[in-house]
């Protein structure tokens, strides 16, 4: 698996835990932490790994009212709690992140992949249907 997706991976695990136990204050790193050393074997670097969860964490209110807009149908607390945070780091890399490091079809494809593997059977066409969406606001010449 390359170290990229390893990454996107080890967030997606650890926004998971900290969303179902509650979101708790100061308790993200140490969660990281934990998930670095048991599932980042053999990465280089974890660098990535803590500026797409503390970016995804710092822009967290702005990305749930996103996600609520182009979800309308799906509030915030009835999306399952992998596609929730799939979609909030999907969305801090298409709206925050460098783009030049992470192209935005990138961004959209990584997505669609840790939703499919971590996701239900309709997670992979959620997330493209949603980051699409804000995609085509954010692009409308695309």
């Amino acid at each position: 698996m390359a170290s990229r997706h390893l990454s996107r991976s080890i967030v997606m695990q650890s926004l998971y835990e900290w969303d179902f136990s509650g979101k708790q204050p100061g308790k993200l790193d140490e969660i990281i932490e934990k998930n670095i050393l048991e599932y980042g074997v053999g990465l280089e670097s974890t660098d990535f790994i803590w500026q797409l969860a503390k970016g995804t964490n710092e822009h967290l209110p702005q990305i749930d009212k996103i996600i609520e807009k182009a979800a309308p149908e799906w509030p915030i607390n009835q999306i399952t709690i992998v596609d929730r945070n799939v979609l909030r780091i999907g969305l801090y890399e298409l709206l925050f992140a460098n783009k030049e490091e992470v192209p935005p079809k990138v961004a959209i494809n990584e997505a669609i992949e840790l939703a499919k593997t971590f996701g239900g059977e309709s997670s992979g066409k959620f997330i493209n249907g949603v980051l699409g969406t804000v995609y085509k606001e954010i692009n409308p010449e695309q």
